[in-house]
């Protein structure tokens, strides 16, 4: 038996946060890796690598998205969104503002999904029910159990945004 073949680097362009980035890495590499590791955006998180718990969450093209199991290949020629690029401490979106006016966040393994994931959900749905939210978010593990706070906060971020 020989070696395993290794696909080659390629390099690729990709619009993150309204940038042009390219980056050169192999096509089946995750997005989140890159995001991560080249661009240096610390927003999306690993927390499983398998697409589970959603602290790697992105938006590509406005659609939320785990980073972690999305190839780079895909990623080419979309729009992809993260934390970073919704506000910034002295301008927070609507959405962040509204985690912080709640007091959503604990530990803060969560936040990064949740706050990307009702991007999302509040893009398509400007005035979800409290169902459609809990659907929308139940991909997200939250292990300080600030759920309450987070309902709350995708409630006003709907509010402020409408």
């Amino acid at each position: 038996m020989g070696e395993p073949v290794m696909a080659p680097e390629r390099t690729v362009t990709l619009r993150v946060n309204g940038q042009t980035a390219a980056v050169t890495a192999m096509l089946d590499t995750p997005l989140l890796l890159v995001l991560r590791n080249d661009l240096q955006l610390n927003g999306p998180k690993y927390g499983c690598g398998l697409g589970e718990c959603g602290a790697c969450t992105v938006t590509i093209d406005g659609i939320a998205a785990r980073a972690c199991v999305f190839p780079l290949s895909g990623a080419q020629g979309r729009e992809i969104t993260t934390l970073e690029g919704l506000g910034n401490r002295q301008r927070p979106h609507p959405v962040q503002q509204a985690f912080i006016d709640e007091q959503a966040a604990q530990c803060g393994y969560c936040m990064n999904g949740m706050i990307m994931t009702a991007k999302a959900l509040l893009d398509r749905i400007p005035q979800p029910t409290d169902a459609e939210i809990r659907q929308e978010l139940s991909g997200n593990l939250c292990r300080c159990g600030t759920h309450l706070e987070i309902l709350r906060a995708v409630r006003r971020a709907a509010r402020q945004t409408s």
